[in-house]
């Protein structure tokens, strides 16, 4: 990510390129499809061989037996427990299935496949040397010179937060605050990477950095391995069934957990999104303590300052925290105030009925 460098502005850390100078209008220019951002943070996995796809199938949540070239879906891997250990992103070209994952979590997932394979007719590689990711709008990315090894362009279309086959929503907000979004996020070569970074430096080309990416996700309410995954963490939680679980496929580590929660129990907590008091200018750091008067309730996993909505966080909570309560967040020597919004409501598990709430936030209303 060093060749970033050289792009005017550019901020870099040992994850990538953090931003170019102003993050809330790289946060704009990523929205409207005018800037794309490498993503540094990730790393992309192979795996080829003809069973690729039925193996994956039944190590992972998601359905893959029958995916299509081209078309893009995600899974977990969870323990025995219903536990999320790894995530993935994912899209076939017919020959190679290929795991776009956070850098933290490569290693940990490709051991645990290589150590699955047993007899069946896959191979599965890291290819991170050979290409890079870079996200935005979907046209934004087609714009570029996408890898096609096999012959389809490598390009994931976040499914989020659409409902897939055999998923399931327990966010009742409407509109919920991504159902106009668009990301995608393309595999390119190293090579057309290295082009990037010159076009950027030639101002020929609009780049926005990790910090930009991070505060839209976080408004969209979007879980994210690296962030929102502790070792306590169930898809349920995190309203992750909507995408990455297929609740009607057949048996694969963790199913049981998954099934007896949703059917005949509740998630032990629940996803919050947090409006921030921004009084105090301080931002709270992931694992920050979320309390409920003196009480510890929680903790914050993402936070970040949206062009609109201004600080804003995600955080889990315990099940029973009141839904109209307003938090405080622990943030350097302050307690922040927070309202909330009901992300997953208490009555999530047990298939429960609950009504369609209306959005708080502060950004206007999608008719």
């Amino acid at each position: 990510m060093t060749r970033f460098a050289r792009v005017p502005g550019a901020v870099l850390d040992e994850t990538g390129l953090q931003h170019v100078g102003n993050p809330h209008v790289e946060q704009r220019a990523l929205a409207a499809g005018t800037a794309v951002a490498p993503l540094g943070d990730r790393r992309v996995l192979a795996v080829s061989g003809d069973d690729r796809l039925s193996w994956l199938d039944s190590l992972a949540s998601q359905a893959l037996t029958h995916l299509a070239p081209g078309e893009s879906t995600e899974l977990l891997v969870l323990d025995p427990k219903g536990h999320i250990e790894h995530a993935a992103s994912v899209i076939d070209d017919g020959e190679t299935t290929w795991l776009i994952v956070d850098a933290g979590d490569a290693e940990g997932l490709l051991g645990w496949l290589l150590r699955m394979r047993f007899r069946l007719r896959v191979a599965p590689r890291d290819a991170s040397d050979e290409f890079a990711v870079v996200g935005g709008t979907r046209a934004a990315v087609e714009k570029l010179d996408v890898a096609a090894p096999g012959g389809v362009p490598l390009v994931w279309h976040d499914p989020w937060p659409g409902i897939g086959v055999g998923g399931w929503a327990y966010s009742v907000v409407d509109p919920h605050p991504a159902a106009v979004r668009d990301w995608a996020e393309a595999l390119v070569s190293r090579s057309e990477e290295e082009r990037i970074a010159d076009a950027a430096s030639r101002g020929e080309l609009a780049l926005a950095g990790l910090v930009a990416a991070d505060a839209l996700r976080v408004a969209a309410w979007r879980p994210r391995w690296s962030r929102e995954v502790d070792e306590k963490a169930l898809p349920h939680e995190l309203d992750w069934l909507r995408t990455a679980v297929h609740l009607e496929k057949g048996c694969y580590r963790g199913q049981e957990t998954v099934a007896k929660v949703h059917n005949l129990g509740h998630p032990p907590r629940r996803l919050v999104a947090l409006d921030l008091d921004g009084s105090e200018g301080a931002l709270p750091a992931p694992g920050a303590v979320v309390r409920l008067g003196d009480d510890v309730v929680g903790a914050v996993t993402s936070a970040a300052r949206h062009h609109e909505d201004g600080p804003i966080a995600l955080a889990l909570v315990r099940r029973t925290t009141p839904v109209d309560a307003t938090l405080t967040v622990d943030a350097d020597d302050a307690r922040v105030a927070a309202a909330q919004e009901v992300i997953v409501p208490p009555e999530a598990g047990a298939t429960a009925s609950v009504p369609r709430l209306t959005r708080l936030s502060r950004r206007p209303q999608v008719q």
